[in-house]
């Protein structure tokens, strides 16, 4: 059941319904999307802010979602997060629509028209899915890095990796020091220990900037890979990795104790063994081969899968596609 009342005509727009949960990183994976899909067709987009998985059970059997209620009819609808599962079901239902989960679904895959899943999950089930590597994010790289700034961005303790406030503080300063002629600007999160930006401030170089994430505003992180031609990050801060690989700057682990049977672990790994990223090391064999991924963008592989098989060429811009898929169990 489809409700058409007070729809207008969008047929040379491709309509996008964009379902949010609040929280940042969800919300970073489907404007990637989005942004991707944007930048080679003709579309329109609308944010919709969802919460109560209750009220959406209840739409799903009624075929009713207010939530969409006067916006144009969508041809495709987004979503990440577990809260926004059950609302994309109830959407499409009461509204049509191709369903898009950026994420390994709480629910089964098959009930979604498509799921874009991260390598390290594993996945090995039904359903129609596309394998990425990583998380989807908003990066959009401008060629504007230079090679004398360098971005390090610390995370902090995890239940993938142990921490080490004198573990990473070593690696840092040892790579400050090999590399006097490039400027380096550290920042930390959330997870950050307070233990660890205390005693980090204690590094005195001239070409060592320390900005507490505290201090930063939204956009910062992609605005500073835009200026950098390499970025350094703890290894448990698998998005920042993912956020630079997308930024095509050089990307570089700061190694911690791993625990050997995550998943996250597992991704990592991966990486640093498709030569997609490279340990610090000491000696310093590490600046032969901190060099950066061209192309590596998982937000254009997965639209240009959506623009060959999901018959939305009628709405394409004389822009050409980039990239083709390469994981995917519907190839």
């Amino acid at each position: 059941m489809v409700n058409s009342n007070h729809r207008y005509d969008t047929r040379d727009e491709l309509v996008i319904w964009r379902l949010t949960d609040g929280k940042p990183g969800h919300e970073n994976q489907t404007l990637g999307l989005l942004n991707s899909l944007k930048s080679k067709v003709k579309c329109q987009s609308h944010e919709i802010k969802v919460s109560n998985n209750f009220e959406a059970l209840f739409n799903i059997f009624t075929a009713t979602w207010p939530l969409g209620r006067n916006l144009p009819l969508p041809d495709i609808i987004l979503g990440a997060g577990h809260n926004t599962h059950l609302h994309l079901l109830a959407a499409k239902r009461s509204f049509g629509g191709k369903t898009i989960v950026l994420m390994k679904p709480s629910l089964p895959v098959r009930w979604f028209d498509l799921c874009l899943i991260p390598q390290h999950d594993n996945y090995q089930g039904g359903g129609n899915y596309i394998e990425i590597k990583g998380v989807l994010n908003s990066i959009r790289p401008t060629g504007n890095q230079k090679t004398s700034k360098s971005l390090i961005m610390i995370g902090g303790p995890s239940k993938h990796f142990k921490w080490s406030d004198s573990g990473v503080i070593a690696q840092i300063y040892e790579l400050v020091k090999q590399n006097p002629y490039i400027e380096y600007i550290l920042t930390t999160s959330p997870r950050t220990p307070e233990s660890f930006v205390a005693a980090v401030r204690r590094i005195k170089f001239q070409n060592l900037c320390i900005v507490p994430y505290q201090n930063t505003i939204k956009g910062w992180i992609s605005a500073k890979l835009d200026e950098c031609s390499s970025a350094w990050i703890t290894e448990d801060s698998v998005t920042m990795v993912y956020e630079g690989l997308t930024a095509q700057v050089a990307v570089g682990l700061l190694n911690l104790e791993a625990n050997k049977n995550s998943r996250v672990y597992r991704g990592v790994e991966s990486l640093v063994y498709q030569k997609f990223v490279t340990r610090f090391d000491f000696i310093g064999v590490y600046k032969k081969s901190l060099l950066p991924v061209n192309g590596f963008s998982e937000a254009d592989r997965c639209s240009d899968w959506l623009l060959q098989n999901w018959e939305l060429q009628q709405y394409r811009e004389s822009k050409p596609i980039i990239f083709a898929p390469q994981a995917s169990s519907l190839a």
